[in-house]
């Protein structure tokens, strides 16, 4: 098992690295994905009526958020203390899950 982790190691490293070198889908190369952070909310607003789901801080310079629809799209952006956000990621079949039971 040790063996097959050693190997699989590699790949995982390559693809770890073209992902965060390369974050943009296939569908979307040559395609800016950075703008004001207003711009950005504006056109997933207006274009996929995704509103804010989470946010949570990367470090004192970027923060992460989630923005999702009832339809289900969802599009992760990064924004940075200038005020630039990139998306990063985006998807569809979002679900919210409500916690079931006692809490933690």
């Amino acid at each position: 098992m040790v063996r097959n982790v050693i190997r699989g190691l590699p790949c995982a490293v390559v693809l770890a690295a073209a992902v965060s070198v390369y974050p943009q889908t296939a569908g979307a190369q040559g395609v800016v994905n950075c703008a004001e952070r207003s711009q950005v909310i504006e056109f997933l607003t207006r274009q996929y009526a995704e509103k804010q789901a989470a946010v949570g801080m990367i470090n004192q310079q970027a923060v992460m958020e989630l923005y999702a629809a009832d339809s289900g799209s969802w599009t992760l952006i990064i924004t940075d203390v200038s005020g630039r956000s990139c998306v990063i990621l985006a998807g569809k079949s979002w679900e919210t899950i409500i916690p079931v039971g006692p809490k933690a």
